[in-house]
């Protein structure tokens, strides 16, 4: 799944630590996120979604469609 968390948190001006504080994952987790080598689950898509004020499609693009 490609995602656009890494575009989005830098246009915020936040680094990897401050957004995992704000969704309460650790920083790994971001990276993990942003690198493609993880896919959060439901409750956090929709917590970023929040964060960002955008639809969780908007932030994660499903690579099989």
């Amino acid at each position: 799944m490609n995602n656009r968390l890494k575009v989005l948190r830098a246009e915020r001006d936040l680094t990897q630590a401050q957004l995992a504080e704000l969704l309460n994952v650790s920083r790994q987790t971001i990276n993990a996120i942003e690198k493609g080598k993880f896919d959060p689950s439901l409750p956090l898509a929709f917590k970023a979604a929040r964060l960002f004020n955008l639809t969780i499609e908007q932030i994660f693009i499903d690579d099989e469609y």
